[in-house]
């Protein structure tokens, strides 16, 4: 077996690759004159473990021709991040269901596909292969481990991403709960915690994705005037799109972490480990 990647995850398939015991191969990258990408896989074997975000179109193209270079072989495409996964209806006439085109053009010669805490798990059913959801809720839980504090509480956005507090929540046995917003007026909210009170505790805001940032500062920011001790935010994935990172440090975030499977200066976990636990089942 070895482990490729494309050129934004060469750092979480070097992980993944010793978590498997196994080699990384030498991928080439180029370009041609006028723009088209070239590549050229330097070391293959029967079976082949592609590990890619697909954070912009040209990584999508990448892994594209990752897969064909790949004919013939056993392909098991890892996607920590599913750019485009978070279109996955038509909300408007004449739109595009981008998850689904993602899906299928990502099938082409691949066996299986893995994606990391998908924003909605019903995309994998466009896939054209076997297509499972692998969650990190564990490694944000061990992370938030490693700050020392005697019982933080632990939040979630809204009630829909509960569960995934609650699973955070379970490395440590500590309180969970999610925010939920009011709105006083028609340009004034409110957030708090549903049933939990958030004086007196450390709190950590818990999400799938950090896109913005903006509404987690603002929640940040009601919780500190609720008298919370300190407050922290860990998602999965670090987008930080519109200056996201800068916006969340303004509100006084104790600490922002993410995972590696966009590879940021905050990324402070690995999904590596459940990946290859993954690849060997």
């Amino acid at each position: 077996m070895k482990v490729i990647y494309t050129e934004k995850s060469q750092l979480l398939a070097s992980k993944t690759a010793r978590c498997l015991g196994c080699k990384t191969s030498e991928v080439k990258y180029n370009k041609f004159p006028d723009g088209e990408q070239y590549l050229r896989i330097m070391d293959s074997d029967d079976e082949m473990v592609v590990v890619s975000s697909t954070v912009d179109a040209e990584t999508v193209m990448q892994v594209i021709l990752l897969l064909d270079a790949c004919e013939g072989r056993d392909v098991t495409l890892v996607l920590p991040y599913m750019g485009y996964a978070r279109q996955d209806k038509k909300f408007n006439e004449g739109e595009p269901i981008s998850a689904r085109a993602m899906a299928k053009a990502l099938s082409e010669g691949a066996s299986r596909v893995f994606t990391v805490n998908i924003h909605d798990p019903s995309v994998l059913n466009h896939f054209r292969c076997r297509a499972e959801n692998l969650s990190i809720a564990p490694e944000i839980g061990k992370y938030i481990k490693t700050m020392g504090l005697e019982s933080p509480l632990i939040l979630s956005p809204d009630e829909g991403a509960e569960n995934f507090a609650k699973a955070v929540a379970s490395v440590g046995g500590w309180d969970f709960d999610h925010l939920n917003k009011t709105r006083l007026s028609g340009s004034e909210v409110t957030m708090a915690p549903k049933h939990l009170a958030a004086d007196g505790r450390d709190c950590i805001i818990v999400d799938d994705i950090i896109a913005t940032g903006g509404s987690m500062a603002l929640a940040a920011s009601m919780l500190k005037e609720q008298g919370a001790n300190s407050v922290r935010a860990a998602g999965v994935h670090g987008v930080f799109a519109s200056g996201g990172y800068i916006k969340l440090m303004q509100a006084g975030l104790a600490d922002i972490a993410s995972s590696d499977t966009i590879e940021k200066a905050s990324s402070k976990f690995s999904a590596s480990e459940i990946i290859a636990e993954a690849v060997r089942r």
